[in-house]
Order: C-alpha cells, then structure tokens, then sequence
C-alpha cells in the first residue's frame, strides 16, 4: 500500500474514533471500518478482548468512551507500509479515567480492504501499564 493512501485511511479512522470518543455519534466510524471487522485489545483489563463485526466493535468503543468520560483522544505520530493492505501505526493515547488523566502508547497493525479498516490489533508499548489505565 502506497503511504500516502495508508495514511487518508488512517487519518479518517483516527477522525471519527476521535469525533465519537468526544462525544459524537457513529457515522464516520461505519464509513471507515468493514462491517466484518475483527478488533483485538490484548490484556488483562476492562476493555481487552476480541470484537467481531461493526456492532460488537462499536460497543467496544462506546465503552471505552464511557470509562474515559468522552475524553479519550488518539494522535497519530508515524505509519509503516509496505508490500499489501497491512499498515503498522505509531498511536498515543490520552484520556481522564477516574479522575486521573493517563496517557499510553500503542503500536497499532491494520489490516485495509479497499479504503476500509477490516482488523486491528493494538500492541501497547508498556502493556503493565496499558492495563492498569483501563482496569476498573
């Protein structure tokens, strides 16, 4: 996949997980994600697991919402391409959960079918860590 076409898809995704964690409602987000999409969250904690199809990954995601009180945000830093319709994401990530504002970072490994998101891994960089953020 060609980097300038990697990262249009990956900026409308990072657009509208941002718009609906802010608050907003799930239109873009099903504009921009397969609806048989599998989104994997590794860890011992609130939100890790496995989520298949466009509901299951939008409740994953109104979840996370809820946790973070509409403040988690996602800021992009760097994106590898290469050979076929995978693309790896550099991702940080902030938002204030119980109180107390945290922030991570992420690699994150897409998978694109046409101009559509149909997987996701996150790998976070300091998993210890990454789960107590989202422990409840």
């Amino acid at each position: 996949m060609e980097r300038a076409a990697a990262v249009e898809v990956l900026t409308g995704l990072h657009q509208a997980q941002n718009d609906f964690y802010g608050g907003g409602v799930d239109t873009e987000l099903r504009l921009v994600l397969a609806d048989e999409i599998i989104w994997t969250v590794p860890g011992a904690n609130a939100i890790a697991g496995t989520y298949r199809g466009i509901d299951e990954v939008l409740h994953y995601f109104e979840r996370r919402r809820a946790i973070a009180d509409s403040t988690f945000q996602l800021q992009r830093l760097d994106v590898l391409v290469g050979e076929g319709q995978r693309i790896a994401a550099l991702v940080d990530g902030r938002a204030i959960v119980r109180g107390v504002e945290q922030s991570w970072s992420t690699v994150a490994l897409y998978d694109i079918a046409g101009t559509r998101v149909s997987a996701c891994w996150l790998l976070p960089l300091d998993p210890t860590e990454f789960d107590a953020i989202w422990s409840l």
